[in-house]
């Protein structure tokens, strides 16, 4: 993994490396993105500290997936900053993709690759040493009960397989922080609940997950905190039980209800 070295935000170059900002591995300030007549994400602020778990909820069409492709520079804010690492991702978008990782919503597998060979691949795309990269895939595949499966086609593979193939492939650079935007859909609930767990170890990693999920008992059960969004605006931040406590809800869902008005699968 990279050392923490402090460095000038000015430039990207090879020193450039995860260095967050007293101990704020993203912060977020007044972030707006419209699309023609629509204001997706309205003057968003917050922060998450480094090595917690954060979810990131709201009803379809809320704003989260937007917001993270912010995060992640595949959309470009209308205004508004977004940090990741230390680094601002309008000046030094490069410098961040070396530690971040993404489980995008929709799986983008080559079928016609094995799971392995899906996973090899983009360990290559970011220059791994070959002897690491078989390491690093071996420890994934381990972890998740994975490895038989992995040596056939992905075009063989359930929804649920596919997204596990997925979460491996954001992780397999061993990344500071990772985006997993609804990393257990399609899932059966025995491969839901290791997923969780497998989530769960990475914070014992000291890794930033940043997780959407349409599932809230999975965010009450994995998230150290907890963002709640509607109509692209902040509503609610604190960790599951202050929610509740604040809120007077026995579950995060709940919560979510008597905020919102809404099940979270409802759209805007």
């Amino acid at each position: 993994m990279h050392a923490k070295i402090k460095k000038s935000r000015a430039t990207d170059g090879p020193e450039d490396v995860y260095d967050p900002e007293h101990g704020k591995a993203i912060i977020i300030k007044n972030l707006v993105k419209k699309f023609e007549d629509v204001t997706a994400v309205n003057d968003l602020s917050f922060e998450v500290k480094e090595g917690q778990i954060f979810g990131l909820l709201g009803p379809n069409g809320a704003g989260k997936t937007t917001t993270i492709n912010m995060m992640i520079g595949l959309l470009k804010p209308t205004s508004g900053n977004i940090y990741v690492g230390g680094y601002n991702v309008k000046k030094s978008l490069k410098s961040i993709k070396k530690f971040i990782g993404v489980c995008p919503q929709d799986a983008a597998i080559y079928k016609f690759l094995t799971g392995r060979e899906n996973i090899e691949l983009f360990g290559n795309l970011h220059a791994m040493d070959k002897k690491e990269l078989k390491q690093r895939v071996d420890e994934l595949l381990k972890a998740v009960t994975f490895t038989e499966a992995s040596k056939r086609k992905a075009k063989g593979y359930s929804g649920g397989m596919l997204r596990q193939i997925n979460l491996l492939m954001a992780l397999v650079n061993n990344p500071y922080i990772v985006f997993l935007d609804e990393p257990t859909v399609g899932m059966d609930p025995r491969a839901r609940r290791k997923t969780w767990d497998f989530i769960g170890a990475l914070k014992e990693q000291n890794k930033t997950v940043i997780l959407t999920t349409h599932y809230i008992e999975e965010a009450e059960a994995l998230s150290d905190t907890v963002a709640i969004i509607d109509y692209g605006e902040l509503i609610a931040m604190g960790s599951p039980k202050e929610l509740m406590e604040k809120y007077e809800s026995k579950n995060l869902e709940k919560v979510f209800m008597k905020i919102t008005g809404r099940r979270i699968m409802e759209g805007a």
